[in-house]
């Protein structure tokens, strides 16, 4: 299995980026490839293995959608560890520009006081 975590991003190239951009990066990072390898599951699932599915995803039963998995698509490792793969080929090619967009692009803090209204 894999780790989303600072050593990920290392081998991407990504370790320096700020902090806030590190916990941006790996979110993003997790929901890209939640959603491709789902994609792929579901164009392979009937009409009613992909309800079934869905049903323990509404329930958020992460457990019941693992162990459904395991049983219907027993390949599914294989899936995620191909998207996985794929997914970092992309991030290693654009990793100057990501860090060149962080340098540039620094994330500001909010101000303690919350926005301010303008003067009328």
């Amino acid at each position: 299995m894999f780790k989303l975590d600072n050593n990920f991003l290392k081998e991407l190239g990504l370790d320096t980026l700020p902090n806030q951009e590190k916990n941006r990066m790996l979110s993003h990072i997790y929901e890209t490839l939640e959603m491709r390898v789902g994609v792929r599951l579901a164009s392979g699932m009937s009409d009613a293995q992909l309800d079934e599915f869905e049903g323990y995803i509404n329930k958020n039963d992460e457990a019941g959608a693992l162990k459904w998995l395991e049983t219907n698509f027993p390949n599914y490792k294989d899936v995620v560890a191909e998207e996985l793969n794929k997914l970092k080929s992309e991030i290693k090619a654009s990793a100057p520009q990501i860090l060149a967009e962080a340098s540039n692009n620094p994330i500001q803090p909010p101000s303690p006081g919350g926005p301010t209204q303008p003067a009328a």
